[in-house]
């Protein structure tokens, strides 16, 4: 049987435990995985901090450079693998899974491309006093990554942070165990990439990833999760003042004015309802519907989310795959059972059976926006339906969550996304059409969805401090 190893200050290892990876699709056993612990953790930042401190890999540019298109070569090398594997074991449908893992080469190609960048500025402020401020890497970063998409969440932290010059300790989660084995493997075949500046675990508890918030040497983390466990690290990191990078949850609303066009709309807000099986920060879980197109937007909704085809991640035929787990889909279809005592159900998915992670999609219309399945992020094929009249009165029930992480605006009219977009509390904004992210464009949250920015040349700053140098040449 296969097992997963670690990736440790530049070679696969064993741990003191192992896990199995248990498939959602039908409960079998996809492989064993070393199970990361404390002490395995503390060998990971000891090694990240002898590197940074003791090699050129914080100076050496090109370096750099080599390593990430490296990684974006040894990432296509390893691509269909990479992707059946997350379909196996994370349950994305095929199609899904290959859109995942197709992201992550052009990012380390992007990053790699900045690592040559130099920032900064520089000028004679008066006569013969040079003044210049340059970035420089902060030092040792530690990353957390979630089970829901975890090569792309993975590499949109990693790639910026070496791109950087920091060296980094990856924790990973143990639901995606084999995945992570792949990308351990391929850690292990980059030829330029020096012992210690990634070390990479992955653990079924907590304790790696603990300490690398809670241990003076680790300057800077960058973590994707919930908004609750986004603030329980702040607090725990609060002591030591340690830079983070948080990006949290969210509940996009998916704004449809009487103008829109439905056609166009239909198809792309069912995807974004069944889109990983729902478990996305970005997922589309609040279709807000001006009142004129209400009735109509319903029904189709209705239908088409009726049809959509639940199946194992690995079969093409699949439109939508399990969840991560059965305890999972028993949490979502709780939530929707209650939510079905304070609106209508409009479309009653819930679990396949019982004991089962697959999980069919559900829509409720609501009129209460304090109700908890509106205040509440799901993580599941689950949305709900709510009217409004005016464009203040989108605006108002847009905004009315803790969450800001995007949103998207269905309309014709040229000049409403502008008009209607910046009184958003939302970090993204879409026109059209949903789930557009780029390298080039940061990606973050406003409010409770996080702090820090990924993506684009921002993306560098999570893992940067600006140094100031004075000179008085007379």
């Amino acid at each position: 049987m296969t097992v997963a190893r670690q990736f440790l200050d530049g070679q696969l290892a064993s741990s003191a435990k192992e896990g199995k990876s248990i498939s959602p699709a039908d409960g079998s056993v996809l492989g064993t995985y070393a199970d990361a612990d404390a002490q395995q953790g503390a060998e990971a930042i000891r090694a990240a901090r002898r590197v940074f401190e003791e090699s050129d890999w914080a100076r050496d540019r090109r370096l750099r450079h080599r390593v990430l298109a490296e990684l974006a070569d040894a990432v296509e090398r390893h691509r269909d693998e990479l992707v059946l594997m997350l379909a196996r074991e994370n349950g994305k449908i095929l199609k899904d899974a290959a859109f995942e893992v197709g992201l992550a080469a052009p990012k380390f190609q992007y990053y790699a491309a900045l690592a040559l960048s130099q920032g900064g500025r520089a000028s004679e402020v008066s006569p013969g006093l040079h003044m210049s401020s340059v970035p420089e890497p902060i030092g040792v970063a530690g990353i957390i990554t979630p089970w829901n998409s975890p090569v792309i969440l993975l590499v949109r932290s990693l790639a910026p942070a070496l791109a950087a010059g920091c060296t980094a300790v990856v924790k990973l989660p143990s639901q995606t165990a084999m995945v992570n084995g792949l990308f351990h493997n391929l850690l292990s075949e980059i030829p330029s990439l020096p012992a210690g500046v990634v070390s990479s675990l992955t653990e079924s508890g907590s304790e790696v990833a603990r300490l690398l918030v809670s241990s003076p040497e680790v300057d800077v983390l960058s973590y994707t999760g919930s908004t609750l466990v986004g603030r329980q690290i702040m607090a725990n990191a609060a002591p030591q003042l340690k830079r983070l990078s948080l990006e949290l949850g969210g509940k996009t609303p998916m704004i449809v004015f009487d103008d829109a066009d439905l056609d166009a709309a239909v198809p792309v807000l069912t995807a974004a309802i069944t889109t990983f099986t729902g478990q996305f920060c970005m997922t589309g879980s609040r279709i807000l519907v001006q009142r004129g197109v209400a009735d109509e937007l319903r029904d189709r909704m209705v239908e088409s989310l009726s049809a959509v085809r639940v199946g194992p991640g690995d079969d093409p035929e699949s439109q939508m795959g399990p969840m991560i787990d059965a305890a999972n889909a028993l949490r979502v279809d709780r939530i929707v059972e209650e939510a079905g005592k304070h609106g209508t159900t409009l479309v009653r998915g819930g679990q396949h059976s019982p004991g089962s992670a697959y999980y069919h999609p559900s829509l409720v219309a609501v009129d209460d926006p304090d109700l908890d399945i509106v205040q509440r992020e799901v993580f599941g094929p689950v949305a709900t339906f709510e009217t409004f009249e005016s464009e203040d009165d989108a605006v108002r029930l847009a905004n009315c969550t803790e969450y800001g992480l995007a949103a998207a605006i269905w309309t014709r009219d040229a000049d409403r996304p502008r008009r209607v977009g910046r009184r958003l509390h939302a970090g993204t904004v879409w026109t059209n059409t949903w789930a557009v992210v780029v390298d080039e464009y940061e990606e973050g949250g406003f409010n409770q969805s996080g702090i820090g920015r990924l993506n684009g040349i921002r993306a560098l700053e999570e893992f940067q401090e600006i140094k100031t140098y004075a000179q008085f040449t007379g």
